[in-house]
């Protein structure tokens, strides 16, 4: 009889233990379960280090020899520019010549329009933004020296920033620490506390222009995801 009264007392007391271990369980559950999710924001405004001028010219006429001719010496005087104004021939690029016979693409009257067009790039690529920007402005030196320049929408100018790596490191802990103050906020206003990470997203870098007026002063911005858990 005592020895069932033993077994009695210990059967009770692991059945308490084993409840006190789900209550605690069940708790820590319930708040492994509070979390809150936020979005961290870092910006900065660069300018670009990298532009890529295209410099496109062209030559009409009847008699092809004469027109290449008429494309090298054009070519000779756009090289012969640049160098006076400090670009490099390593930042120089040309492209080959692009033929075009235009009475065989329909048109009517044969007087009226030149046989063969030349169609031929110069293009700069180079670190000096502010410099060839310059040069940019002037290019009515290039027209006065006889240099065909014509306006092509597919040979646009463009800029980058090949810097990212730079500024990223910097940028993704700005963007965590915007991150960690929302969820620090939003933790005081329902009278909580944030606890460890639970996952963190770092995002994506996007690399634009800050306006259409200025596409070589860039805006480089990253995202963070967050979710923080929540501590009463």
């Amino acid at each position: 009889m005592k020895h069932i009264r033993i077994e009695s007392l210990v059967i009770c007391a692991g059945l308490v233990v084993l409840g006190i271990f789900i209550y605690f369980g069940f708790a820590t559950l319930a708040t492994r379960d509070r979390s809150v999710e936020v979005r961290g924001f870092s910006e900065r405004t660069v300018k670009a280090n990298k532009v890529v001028w295209p410099i496109p010219f062209k030559n009409a006429g009847g008699d092809l020899n004469d027109l290449y001719d008429q494309s090298s010496r054009s070519m000779t005087l756009i090289r012969k520019y640049l160098r006076q104004n400090g670009v490099p021939d390593s930042e120089i690029t040309v492209s080959s010549p692009q033929v075009n016979d235009n009475w065989s693409e329909g048109y009517a009257n044969h007087n009226e329009v030149s046989h063969y067009t030349i169609k031929q790039v110069c293009t700069v690529t180079s670190s000096s933004v502010d410099r060839i920007r310059g040069l940019m402005g002037r290019m009515q030196e290039l027209l006065k020296m006889g240099v065909p320049v014509s306006s092509d929408y597919s040979n646009a100018v463009s800029y980058e920033y090949t810097l990212l790596d730079s500024i990223k490191p910097q940028m993704i802990a700005e963007a965590t620490h915007s991150a960690r103050a929302a969820a620090e906020k939003f933790a005081r206003d329902s009278e909580s506390r944030i606890g460890k990470i639970r996952h963190a997203t770092q995002g994506y870098f996007s690399i634009e222009d800050r306006d259409q007026y200025t596409p070589y002063i860039k805006r480089v911005r990253v995202v963070t995801t967050v979710d923080y858990y929540l501590k009463n």
